[in-house]
């Protein structure tokens, strides 16, 4: 037998073992052997370097740590579920999709809802060759060299198809409790997968299930067929389920079977099974009509609460932080919990010392519900006094005119607010500048150096080299990113300036309508008050923002620096101009995301509601009640084919 045979070989026997112990959880060898045999196989491809290919197990160890992630289209979107939170929501799921497609009893397929993080992967004649995360579900990130370490993924298949598959990554429960420095599995798994450095990321061992492909195939369960013999893993749980009584049963089956599990799951996915029925149904602008997330009620779990502190968010908001005595919760040690607001602490009427009852809203995020037995609890201390004054800076708090539930420092220059808003304006879905994190802007705040985003834009390498672990190689990587944000056009910026009420919705439609922050600087608060999705409220929020003295210099500042302000998005024609457009249904050859664009592209406006400002909605297959209201109102509707006469 030649090298390249022997080479061969160990690589299938390698593969087969690997898909017995991630997969199918029938092991015929010890890890000694298969550590041997993976051993073996180094030892010959080091020897013979130009015979390692891309799918040979020795791939998965990790390679050169990357400087970002790039941006990745999704083939095909990955929605979003809507939730249901009880089995009277389950039951109006049910209803719509039988009134949907017009039968008295539909076959769902029902499987654990794993708590993990959605992800693509793409094969091309049975080779790996591309893994994205969801990002917003159109636009996600590379991250195939850290998917190549998860041994659930094969990095190729038996059979040289063209093929992407959609599934969940997570870790389990048993290896997260070897892990440090994470809050719970899922953010374990977040962070892993995250990692520049695949190396990294090969340590953690994250694991996969599989729970869709963009293939040809009649019912949900003939494509969970195709996929498991292609060699990838799928959840063992699901069941094919006729009716809502079959659902209810299996949903309440694993209310109590799910604790006995090594992951996290939060609930049940429940979708039609038929393909069909799931075309006919279509998707709603955020997702699909066919299925439903039933969600379980948070676990909860007794402790003592030791303090209350403040903690002050960037627009001022003082929020209310419970310190407790460590406990365990759903398999995560919980320490702090939201109190929400003053208000809540009075309704609950929580005090410092009591045994209080929390829970892990949404299981992911810890609060206090209230006290577990007052009666059985003498001798309690007063109630909590909440603080009239900043514990940032001081400054005596008052009541928000909107919400007299929240406290708020009005005080712009307190230094809890100012890093609020440095670390909001950095954030992902602002000004994305990588590698700015927390502590960063922490270091660089307390260093004199950034005081409002602008500041970001005039560091010099020689201010930022004496800082602490910040060595050439980082200075060159910070520098570069926010030179790079400067990129990343007015919605990001508009939303990461942090103007109440401003969120990335509204940031966006403000982009599509003024083109440029000098567009919407010299509009008046009416004109601002006509853009789509704005109103009265946020308009008269920002109008006051943008007059301000301190905002209005920092822009100035930001033009300076030569940060793009106006909208980049770049336009065909205006033969749209002024019309806005309302979609519902699915499309015969675009997805909504496209559709958008292409309005977009020549000057039309996508709204999320039909009012009587709508100009037509777009009509695709399996309309929901927009179409409805449209007709009511006297909106004109047209298809995909008019819409392209209409360009």
């Amino acid at each position: 037998m030649t090298i390249q045979q022997d080479i061969k070989h160990l690589r299938r026997e390698i593969q087969r073992h690997e898909y017995l112990y991630y997969v199918a959880d029938a092991p015929e060898i010890s890890d000694q052997e298969y550590d041997q045999l993976l051993r073996k196989l180094k030892e010959l491809e080091t020897a013979h370097p130009q015979l390692i290919t891309p799918d040979s197990p020795t791939q998965r160890v990790g390679g050169t740590p990357l400087e970002k992630f790039a941006a990745v289209t999704h083939q095909q979107p990955l929605y979003s579920l809507d939730n249901a939170f009880s089995l009277a929501d389950l039951a109006e799921f049910d209803a719509r999709v039988r009134k949907g497609l017009g039968t008295e009893e539909v076959e769902y397929i029902c499987e654990l809802k794993i708590d993990g993080l959605a992800i693509s992967l793409t094969y091309a004649k049975g080779l790996f060759v591309l893994g994205a995360t969801r990002g917003d579900g159109k636009k996600g990130e590379n991250v195939t060299e850290n998917l190549k370490t998860v041994h659930a993924i094969p990095l190729r298949l038996p059979e040289a198809v063209d093929i992407t598959v959609r599934g969940e990554i997570y870790i389990k429960r048993s290896e997260f409790q070897k892990l440090e420095g994470f809050a719970n599995p899922r953010n374990a798994a977040a962070g892993s997968l995250r990692q520049l450095d695949s190396k990294i990321t090969a340590t953690r061992r994250l694991d996969m299930f599989c729970y869709g492909v963009l293939a040809s195939h009649r019912t949900q369960e003939e494509g969970y067929q195709l996929i498991q013999r292609l060699g990838f893993k799928l959840n063992p749980h699901r069941r094919i389920c006729q009716g809502l009584a079959a659902v209810e049963k299996y949903i309440q089956e694993w209310e109590t079977r799910r604790k006995e599990l090594d992951y996290d799951t939060d609930g049940i996915v429940i979708k039609v099974n038929s393909l069909a029925a799931q075309q006919k149904l279509g998707f709603t602008a955020k997702a699909p009509r066919w299925a439903v997330a039933y969600k379980y009620a948070p676990e909860r779990a007794v402790t003592k609460l030791e303090a209350i502190d403040i903690q002050v968010g960037r627009t001022g908001a003082l929020t209310p932080v419970a310190r407790l005595t460590p406990v365990e919760l759903n398999g995560v040690i919980v320490a702090n919990a939201t109190l929400h607001n003053e208000d809540e602490i009075r309704r609950k009427d929580v005090r410092v010392g009591d045994e209080v009852i929390i829970q892990r809203a949404g299981e992911v995020i810890p609060e206090v519900v209230g006290v577990a037995d007052k009666a059985v609890q003498p001798g309690r201390a007063r109630p909590y006094i909440f603080p009239q004054v900043c514990p940032s800076c001081g400054t005596s708090v008052v009541k928000d005119a909107e919400d007299d539930a929240v406290w708020r420092c009005p005080n712009a220059d307190c230094p809890a607010r100012i890093k609020g808003a440095l670390k909001h304006f950095v954030s992902k879905d602002a000004a994305d500048i990588e590698g700015c994190g927390e502590q960063i802007v922490e270091q660089l705040n307390k260093a004199g150096l950034v005081h409002n985003p602008a500041d970001l834009y005039y560091l010099r390498r020689e201010d930022l080299i004496p800082l602490e672990r910040m060595g050439e190689k980082s200075v060159a990587n910070l520098l570069a990113a926010i030179e790079q944000s400067k990129q990343v056009g007015l919605a990001r910026i508009l939303f990461g300036l942090g103007i109440r009420h401003v969120g990335r919705v509204v940031a966006e439609a403000l982009a599509d309508k003024f083109h440029s922050l000098d567009g919407l600087l010299a509009a008046d608060e009416e004109t601002i008050a006509n853009t789509d999705g704005v109103g009265e409220v946020i308009a008269a929020s920002l109008s006051q923002a943008l007059a301000r003295p301190e905002l209005r210099k920092i822009i100035e500042r930001l033009q300076e620096a030569g940060v793009v302000l106006s909208d980049q998005r770049k336009r065909i024609s205006s033969t749209l101009a002024g019309k806005t457009f309302v979609l519902t249904g699915t499309l015969p050859t675009l997805s909504r995301g496209a559709a958008e664009e292409l309005i977009k592209a020549h000057g039309g406006s996508v709204s999320s509601s039909v009012s009587k400002k709508t100009s037509y909605v777009l009509l695709g297959d399996g309309p929901g009640s927009k179409a409805d209201k449209a007709k009511k109102l006297g909106v004109p509707m047209l298809d995909e084919k008019s819409l392209r006469e209409m360009l």
